[in-house]
């Protein structure tokens, strides 16, 4: 490859891999290998069925691409890389025009796919339901706090089992009040006020709170790459949205505690494309990663959704306010979960100059 082929394919943000005429891996980008976990050197060489489990006839559909020298476009089929669980994607196979025998493989992941198309914005309905709740919030809470001081002085007179209602009266309507706290929160969020930042002074500081708080009883790791230049967040928010992921993770484990990772690297290989067309680069890669059981299935495709929680009593609302962080700094956030490790990414544009010399 020239090197401008060579920059083109590594930033491809979507994995992709070149087959030769035999089916093995001739080629690799970075993020195929991210997405196999493993390699471009192991996998050169290597049967493409000896490393993808993909739900679907595919040498029918390789020997009608190299036969008929088109395109091809195979959506929604589940692809096993034996790592985690099988992914849902949309496959596109084509020739390599001068390289007889030749398919380039791409594998868009739905998740991925839906949730760049969306760029991150919560779903209308969630918007809606949102809006309401703010709106109704302090209406609720006036008579909330009428209910819960005649419940205390009721309690005053009374004893046994008609004491404990009261105090289920009092205890209930705090609970409810502070759920409309994080509702109030979500909807009156401001926009950031950015500026060059390093990441890693945000992630230290979010680690000493974690530790002398919520997280006392569990093992943090760093696993930093020294060299990731400055982004450009909001620290307040951007540290409200890493520690609410170390409090998940914490949660994850239960009393028995368990370790968190928290990694970051450099990869050029993703960018954002908006609503609007327009995008940008991602490089700067932070992942909080813990050795819990995992997401629940049944909602972990709906994981940054308000009011979708896999916990008992759970609000819902600690996830999509981080999505909501997330998304209004332009990055992006995924989740990959299986039992024993779940990693939470947030892929965050890099500052540029200006903000960088006023870093002081």
């Amino acid at each position: 490859m020239t090197a401008a082929l060579d920059t083109l394919w590594a930033s491809l943000p979507m994995p992709a891999l070149l087959l030769d005429p035999a089916d093995t891996i001739a080629e690799i980008n970075p993020a195929a290998e991210l997405f196999l976990n493993a390699s471009a050197r192991s996998l050169r060489g290597a049967p493409v069925f000896d490393r993808l489990a993909i739900d679907a006839p595919l040498e029918q559909a390789f020997s009608r691409v190299r036969r008929d020298h088109g395109a091809l476009f195979i959506n929604t089929v589940d692809i096993g890389t034996g790592h985690a669980p099988p992914v849902q994607c949309n496959l596109q196979l084509a020739p390599m025009v001068g390289m007889p025998g030749f398919v380039l493989l791409t594998m868009e992941p739905r998740q991925i796919a839906d949730r760049l198309g969306q760029a991150h914005k919560v779903k209308s309905s969630a918007r809606s339901a949102i809006g309401m709740a703010e709106m109704l919030a302090h209406e609720i809470k006036n008579p909330l706090a009428g209910i819960t001081g005649a419940a205390q002085l009721l309690s005053m007179g009374l004893s046994g089992g008609d004491l404990e209602l009261t105090d289920l009266i009092v205890m209930e309507s705090r609970r409810i009040v502070a759920l409309l706290d994080q509702v109030e929160q979500f909807g009156n969020l401001r926009p950031p006020i950015r500026r060059a930042i390093n990441v890693h002074d945000l992630l230290d500081r979010c680690r000493k709170t974690a530790m002398v708080g919520f997280a006392g009883h569990m093992r943090i790791i760093e696993d930093y790459d020294p060299s990731l230049p400055p982004t450009h967040v909001d620290a307040d928010q951007m540290m409200q949205v890493f520690l609410n992921l170390i409090r998940n993770a914490t949660d994850a484990a239960g009393a028995g505690g368990g370790r968190i990772t928290l990694r970051t690297f450099y990869d050029v290989s993703l960018r954002l494309r908006r609503a609007d067309g327009t995008g940008g680069a991602l490089p700067l890669q932070v992942e909080v990663i813990d050795d819990g059981p995992g997401l629940p299935p049944e909602i972990a495709a709906d994981i940054f959704e308000p009011f979708v929680s896999g916990r008992v009593n759970g609000t819902g609302l600690g996830l999509a306010l981080v999505s909501k962080i997330v998304s209004d700094h332009d990055g992006w956030l995924n989740v990959a979960s299986a039992p024993g490790r779940t990693v939470f990414r947030i892929s965050l544009p890099i500052a540029p100059k200006a903000a960088i010399a006023d870093m002081g």
